[in-house]
């Protein structure tokens, strides 16, 4: 850091006025005093640009100084984002909605962070007149978090091979076309996540396959063997599907 000239000598009573710009108006500087001074500005000055310049330098070549913040591409995120949860691919392949997107709590609205998440069920039909027997369905999740100060990328990055429970994924594969980066991570055999990030945005589509039997709620009891829980793999490319058509109502809702 450039600093003013040291003064040099004790600073005393017999100095004082000197020493703080001569304000004693019974004596007179002595000679030398304000060309000395002069002397001192000139290279205090030239020192405070000398290092103005090596700062600017050290910026420019190593990115020192304050990032800038991400582009949130005109996302928007509050509880009324779980009705961008369409999934009209994934419904037209399973077959209905069980239930409408309902808010998860736990949402943030910050000026630094806004997050919402959100889930809804999909069902196939009836698989008999009365309307008892084995159902399969899909439990969709919404996770999305737009960042406003940080770029979310590198921890983004970190984590694609995680599942949002820390554990290692069966496998991660990226997905061209879509966002800045995106991921599909297969957890396991009946559950997968579609993992984007777009500037400040991230967002998160999870998928688990189920199977229920309708009528246990009415007492009747399920047959002894349950039929194997579907794979999740056949809905990968609706999930991708639907997932173009979120990113698109959440920058528009």
């Amino acid at each position: 850091m450039i600093s003013e000239p040291e003064l040099i000598g004790a600073f005393g009573p017999d100095r004082t006025a000197e020493a703080v710009g001569g304000f004693d108006s019974d004596r007179k500087p002595p000679k030398g005093t304000g060309r000395g001074r002069g002397h001192g500005l000139f290279w205090a000055a030239a020192g405070a640009l000398t290092a103005s310049a090596f700062w600017a330098a050290a910026v420019f070549a190593y990115g020192i100084g304050p990032a800038p913040k991400p582009d949130t591409h005109g996302y928007h995120l509050d509880a009324r984002s779980c009705s961008t949860m369409r999934m009209t691919a994934l419904t037209a392949s399973v077959g209905e909605r069980a239930d409408a997107p309902g808010l998860v709590p736990g949402s943030i609205e910050h000026p630094a962070l806004d997050t919402v998440q959100c889930s809804m069920t999909l069902t196939a039909p009836k698989s008999s007149e009365d309307g008892y027997g084995w159902r399969y369905g899909l439990h969709v999740g919404l996770e999305a978090e737009l960042h406003k100060e940080t770029d979310p990328l590198p921890e983004f990055e970190a984590r694609k091979e995680e599942t949002r429970w820390g554990d290692g994924a069966d496998r991660t594969e990226p997905v061209p076309g879509l966002g800045d980066r995106a991921y599909l991570v297969v957890v396991d055999e009946s559950s997968s996540e579609l993992r984007v990030v777009e500037g400040g945005a991230v967002i998160t589509l999870t998928l688990s396959t189920t199977m229920d039997y309708a009528g246990s709620d009415q007492g009747r009891e399920p047959p002894p063997v349950e039929p194997e829980t579907p794979a999740a793999e056949p809905y990968h490319a609706d999930l991708i599907t639907d997932m173009r058509e979120v990113m698109k109502q959440l920058k528009t809702g």
